[in-house]
């Protein structure tokens, strides 16, 4: 008997962009990863599955045009949305500024960079950012980005899935700090 009465809530509670970066423990070097237009709720699972194994310490994620966290985004996650801070914000620009001034290097995941991911320093502190799976990474946000990077690819395609492409740059990070 419902009582007349409905209660919604959110998958995930969010948390707050410098309460994210207030949380990074003392000695680690901090890895975020910023959506940029990933609407396909699996990518954004999967991605957020890569993150989690990664050690990344948050995802950041617009409040419009990006993919929502739901029921089929928690289960491509496997549970890791439950576990890494999401951030909501209305603004990417705003954010990356923040970032920026946090002392975080912005790196843009670019099929179309001439630097190859293996020739960049991602023991800094860094944010990844992912582009739209159809048209990338917006040009204003682009424009903000410190460097630019893309992974060699030697087969005919030209680019790879947005998430296959995330766990890829997210993990070549793992390898460099941990040398």
């Amino acid at each position: 008997n419902h009582q007349g009465a409905v209660g919604v809530t959110s998958a995930i509670e969010y948390v707050d962009v410098h309460e994210m970066l207030a949380e990074i423990p003392e000695g680690e070097t901090p890895l975020l990863v910023i959506f940029d237009g990933v609407t396909d709720v699996r990518n954004f699972g999967a991605i957020a599955r890569s993150a989690e194994c990664a050690g990344v310490h948050g995802l950041i994620m617009p409040v419009k045009n990006s993919a929502p966290v739901n029921a089929d985004s928690m289960k491509t996650s496997a549970g890791a949305l439950s576990i890494i801070p999401v951030s909501r914000v209305g603004s990417i620009r705003n954010t990356i500024r923040i970032l920026q001034n946090a002392g975080l290097q912005i790196v843009a995941a670019s099929e179309k960079s001439e630097l190859p991911l293996y020739k960049a320093d991602l023991n800094k502190p860094t944010a990844l950012v992912l582009g739209s799976e159809d048209t990338g990474i917006s040009k204003e946000v682009l424009k903000m980005c410190d460097v630019q990077l893309a992974i060699p690819l030697k087969g005919t395609i030209e680019s790879l899935n947005v998430g296959a492409a995330a766990a890829v740059m997210l993990f070549e990070a793992v390898r460099q700090r941990s040398l």
